[in-house]
């Protein structure tokens, strides 16, 4: 009996290990052909189920998700109700047919270490549709204190594969393409061919940054270049600008002279940098022996630094949420108006302020419209008592003595820096930036645009002391007619003063 028993506890056994066994093969077939038809399926329009049961929508004949390769459209991405839900916060910021734009958008990313790995995470977070991710590196221990995404067990892994295999988790419809690859010139077509939307340059390797940022001029390409990020401290001092307008930086002087140099680029190449001196220096390099030794002896990679910069790992963070930033709105449409990088102090806008007192005094007899901010309060409080007193004298009152239309050393600030960048209004070229910034605003006064109007912030042009004198004997409607291009830009910059400083 106790012999029968053993023999039907071996076929159960037996039997329940077949099952298992046919269970996990049929689960491990229906996986790979789940995958073999959402390879093949790239115009059909159906709902199907991939290896565990989960739908996942096509919509209209052309547009395929989970990874849509080059060439399908990704119009009918956001009507995908998880889709919209994980990007409902910026479809709110942006409105959906911006937010459109976002997602149908192709966008390269050069260098995955400390800056490029955050920009490429947010640009993915934002809903970009299309990534191509490049570097030659893998991740290392001592960069987990700055990567976006990697973990201990991706160190070894090569930068493009850690982060597309970390994507796929976080937004999976995007078509993540990730190259381990080094850009040079016989890369350069392979890797910026396809018309990208918006090229990053998050390299740190000069010779590469410069080779690539010129291609991307030649190509007509969009491109955001990031400086100079290790041995930074404060995130304050973080700034988007013209290449041109970069000071203190040495990345962006070294950059800045091989293009010109080597390739004519006097600038027009956005870059993100700081305003901070490096707070520490590149560290000797030491050999096995525990001596300093040649870092080009090591270099796997000819060009390319042995030596460390010391990083702290917030900053290359920010310089890569800055990147993404930026993008995304230039993706979207969105018209975001960067702090110009203007090196003046306090004095240089005091300064401007005095000149615009006296010219209206010589002008119009009167600088009562431009007032320090003590004999605004004082003449507010009067005014105030006329107004109780008088009531609609009262109103005569704030008019009489300009206590409405003022302007003050602070708006004077905002109208040559924020405005105007610092330059006269018939020069906003961009030549003279940077350290040179104090040479050209020496040269500037403060004027009325439109002579009728008063002397605020939307009715104020800096312009430099030989063309100021032309435009006092030049009427609005003159220039109006003989300038037309002058005048809408001048009309457009006031214009934002009127929305910002709400004097509609």
């Amino acid at each position: 009996m106790a012999e029968r028993s053993k023999q039907w506890l071996l076929v159960g056994t037996g039997a329940l290990f077949g099952s298992l066994s046919t269970v996990a093969l049929l689960r491990l077939f229906s996986r790979w052909a789940g995958k073999r038809q959402v390879k093949g399926l790239l115009t059909s329009c159906s709902v199907i189920s991939d290896w565990n049961g989960k739908e996942k929508l096509f919509g209209r004949c052309g547009t395929r998700y989970n990874g849509a390769p080059d060439g399908l459209v990704y119009s009918d991405l956001l009507k995908d109700e998880v889709v919209s839900e994980q990007l409902t916060r910026n479809i709110q910021f942006f409105g959906m047919e911006s937010q459109q734009k976002v997602t149908e958008s192709y966008v390269v990313v050069i260098g995955l270490g400390g800056v490029g790995s955050h920009a490429a995470s947010m640009l993915l977070r934002s809903g970009v549709g299309r990534l191509l991710l490049v570097d030659f590196d893998q991740v290392s221990l001592s960069s987990l204190n700055r990567h976006a995404v990697a973990t201990r067990d991706d160190v070894g892994t090569p930068k493009a594969l850690c982060l597309q295999k970390h994507f796929s988790a976080i937004f999976p419809e995007c078509h993540v393409e990730a190259r381990v690859q080094l850009y040079d010139a016989s890369s350069e077509e392979e890797i910026l061919s396809g018309r990208p939307d918006f090229v990053l340059d998050c390299i740190d390797n000069i010779d590469t940054k410069v080779a690539l940022l010129a291609a991307c001029v030649r190509r007509g390409l969009r491109v955001l270049s990031a400086m100079g990020a290790g041995a930074r401290a404060d995130p304050t001092r973080i700034r988007v600008a013209d290449l041109r307008e970069s000071s203190i930086d040495p990345l962006s002087r070294s950059v800045r002279h091989r293009l010109r140099k080597d390739y004519g680029i006097e600038g027009g190449i956005p870059v993100v940098f700081s305003l901070e001196k490096p707070k520490v220096k590149l560290l000797p390099f030491k050999g096995l022996t525990g001596e300093e030794e040649n870092p080009s002896d090591y270099q796997i990679v000819p060009g390319f630094r042995v030596r460390i910069i010391p990083v702290l790992g917030t900053i290359p963070a920010i310089f890569g949420q800055v990147m993404a930033s930026y993008v995304a709105t230039q993706l979207a449409g969105l018209c975001v108006q960067t702090e110009p990088v203007v090196n003046l102090d306090l004095d240089h806008y005091r300064i401007l302020h005095q000149r615009l007192l006296e010219h209206e005094e010589l002008i119009y007899g009167s600088a009562v419209q431009v007032l320090d901010m003590d004999t605004r309060q004082w003449r507010l409080s009067l005014c105030s008592a006329y107004w109780f007193i008088l009531n609609h004298m009262g109103l005569l009152c704030y008019a009489w003595f300009g206590v409405i239309f003022t302007t003050d050393v602070e708006e004077v600030m905002y109208v040559v820096k924020e405005l105007w960048h610092g330059r006269s209004a018939r020069d906003q070229s961009q030549k003279d930036v940077g350290r040179k910034m104090w040479r050209s605003v020496n040269e500037l006064m403060l004027v009325r645009w439109d002579k009728s109007r008063p002397a605020t912030v939307n009715n104020l042009i800096p312009l430099k002391f030989t063309e100021a004198g032309a435009h006092e004997s030049t009427m609005i409607d003159r220039i109006r007619e003989e300038e037309p291009e002058f005048y809408t830009m001048v009309t457009n910059v006031l214009k934002r003063a009127e929305e910002e400083f709400a004097l509609r």
